[in-house]
């Protein structure tokens, strides 16, 4: 049986890996400074992490929702604690696409109405719901343009303000910052009046944190720089580590009733063991401030790249930008320098999402390959 072909691939196949570093089947060693798209928050292969992870599967690795499971009420516990969010529950599901589908569907459920307002660029998933909110009519079935959703350019007040005053918007939905899109985001302003007229309009607002939560941004969710609190956040990626899971925490307005949501598969024992042992390393390890610290060295010796014209993005979630197409500079990084980096739908952007351990030796080890890759694709092709 032949895989659908659907992934564009790199002839790479990584067999281990540890921290920040990944080895293929040829013994190379690479340094990973994307994470698998943002997946990897506390490093791979993390000693608690495969203890925590070993021991549970050893244990019980799945029940279904109908029966107690005491790792939901501790992984609840801790990720409010941790987030802000203590007065807020949580429902857990598989990835970031169902944790927006599912704010998506409580939205509607909550305000009887179904118009979304999304934004220019953004990415949301590729579920029903979530990939209308999806700026990209690339990837919408024919199945899934049924959905009302209105893309507005990110902070444009007047405009937001024009459209959710016609008082038939169930939800607004917004990345943190914009992940596949380009690390570009909304000013304080922008979120602030997008608050104040979500509690005006009585329309619900969700912060789509899937990439930019988990501390990655500098701060546990990166809509907390701008000081407000979303009705519906909705996180993944960096929570697991790797292991499938997603989730949303749910403000106490809403009022939850049997059946209203639900999931198979969800907040299983295996994810919540992977995904508390997670929570545990962020904070034993103090990692978020080592995102902090990590992220301005990355950016003193950006400033010091001729070709890079602007850094994007907070913390360990950012993007180089150049003058030119970075798909060459990612394949000199990817097989002369063994360097993972992303890409964003913004053709000039280099995405870095390393995990959030990373040291300044690995940040050196980044700058010094990256100086080897624009050589190399100056000479072959000048830039």
């Amino acid at each position: 049986m032949s895989l659908f072909d659907v992934y564009p691939i790199y002839n790479i196949t990584p067999v281990k890996a540890l921290g920040a570093k990944v080895w293929d089947d040829e013994g190379q060693e690479y340094l990973d400074f994307y994470g698998g798209h943002g997946v990897i928050s506390i490093g791979h292969s993390h000693p608690a992490y495969v203890k925590a992870i070993s021991e549970q599967v050893g244990k019980i690795g799945f029940y279904s929702n109908s029966i107690q499971n005491p790792l939901q009420e501790s992984l609840g516990t801790k990720l409010t604690q941790l987030s802000g969010y203590p007065d807020y529950s949580l429902f857990l599901c598989n990835s970031g696409a169902e944790a927006n589908e599912n704010a998506l569907k409580l939205a509607s459920f909550h305000t009887g109405k179904k118009k979304v307002i999304a934004f220019k660029k953004s990415f949301h998933g590729r579920t029903s719901a979530a990939v209308a909110a999806t700026d990209n009519p690339s990837i919408i079935a024919p199945i899934n343009a049924g959905h009302e959703v209105v893309f507005l350019p990110l902070n444009d007040v007047i405009a937001f303000q024009s459209e959710i005053e016609k008082g038939d918007t169930c939800a607004v939905i917004i990345e943190g910052i914009q992940g596949v899109g380009g690390l570009d985001e909304g000013t304080t302003e922008f979120f602030q009046a997008i608050e104040k007229a979500c509690k005006i309009n009585n329309v619900v607002l969700i912060l789509d944190e899937i990439q930019s939560g988990y501390g990655r941004s500098g701060k546990f969710f990166a809509h907390q720089y701008h000081d407000i609190k979303p009705d519906i956040i909705a996180m993944a990626k960096g929570m697991g580590n790797g292991f499938p899971i997603g989730g949303i925490l749910i403000s106490p307005a809403f009022k939850a009733s049997h059946s209203l949501l639900g999931t198979t598969f969800g907040g299983n024992h295996l994810a919540c063991a992977a995904a508390l042992s997670v929570l545990e390393i962020i904070e034993k390890e103090n990692l978020i401030a080592n995102v902090n610290a990590i992220s301005s060295y990355f950016k003193e010796l950006a400033a010091q790249i001729p070709h890079v014209k602007k850094v994007k993005g907070r913390g360990l979630m950012l993007g180089l930008e150049f003058d030119f197409e970075i798909s060459e500079l990612r394949k000199a990084l990817i097989y002369n320098e063994h360097i993972f980096t992303g890409s964003a739908s913004q053709k000039k952007l280099l995405r870095i999402l390393p995990p959030l351990s990373i040291t300044k030796e690995d940040v050196d080890h980044f700058f010094a390959g990256l100086k080897k890759a624009l050589e190399t694709v100056a000479i072959e092709a000048p830039i």
